[in-house]
């Protein structure tokens, strides 16, 4: 299966929970798939039809601290800049202070099934950032690969669908904004998914009788082997 592989890195990186307003700003530690499906937009300089699109991932990041920023909601003021009267009134604001979870030196391998994108990511249309504009990031490699089908794999430090969460308790169910409608104000679509940082072989999955079988395990052939066992490329979908 040839499928595009990017490698992206950054010094800093953070994912808001969309449902936090004041106070403090928590992160995600994963990119949430629509914020995914803004930075895949990006490189290719206009909004795609996400239908059929797949993608995959693994996400690692050094350290997550705190750090406070200042935000300032402005309001017209009273009076007018002196000297000009020609001028509208000016604004002014009142700092508002948070904590805001910010992830230092993010490393993205992002997966997409559309080989064809190659030289769109190898000559992005805008700034590459993943998620926040301040958030700068660079492509250290954009290759096409040739996953294999494999009978075992590793996963670590990846998204998986919610489904897996009945195969293994290693990761973290998550609520994440799964794709932001732009043709419709922004209407946003929520998912649940598993966040998965140990190390897991697939080969360690629970069974139970009557249980559904997960999809064919797919591996990156130009990643080092763990052990033996390659690492595993699990798909998603924003729609």
């Amino acid at each position: 299966m040839h499928a595009l592989k990017i490698v992206a890195e950054g010094l800093t990186a953070s994912f808001r929970y969309p449902h936090f307003m004041m106070g403090v700003q928590p992160t995600f530690e994963m990119p949430p798939p629509a914020t995914l499906y803004g930075h895949v937009a990006s490189a290719l300089g206009d909004w795609f039809d996400p239908q059929g699109v797949r993608f995959a991932l693994r996400f690692e990041f050094r350290r997550k601290q705190a750090d406070i920023e200042t935000t300032y909601l402005l309001t017209p003021s009273s009076g007018k800049m002196p000297g000009d009267k020609s001028l509208p009134k000016v604004l002014e604001g009142n700092p508002n202070p948070f904590q805001r979870e910010i992830l230092y030196f993010p490393r993205l391998t992002l997966y997409l099934n559309r080989p064809e994108w190659l030289e769109a990511f190898r000559h992005p249309r805008y700034a590459v950032c993943l998620g926040r504009s301040q958030d700068l990031f660079t492509y250290r490699s954009v290759e096409v690969v040739d996953l294999q089908p494999a009978e075992q794999v590793v996963l670590e430090h990846t998204l998986l669908p919610y489904a897996y969460a009945a195969y293994t308790a290693a990761g973290q169910a998550v609520l994440m904004p799964r794709w932001l409608d732009y043709s419709n104000r922004r209407y946003p679509s929520f998912e649940r998914y598993v966040v998965l940082h140990r190390r897991v072989r697939t080969r360690e999955f629970m069974r139970y009788i009557g249980q559904p079988t997960l999809e064919p395990w797919w591996a990156d052939p130009t990643e080092p082997l763990v052990e033996g066992d390659p690492y595993g490329v699990v798909w998603l979908s924003w729609v």
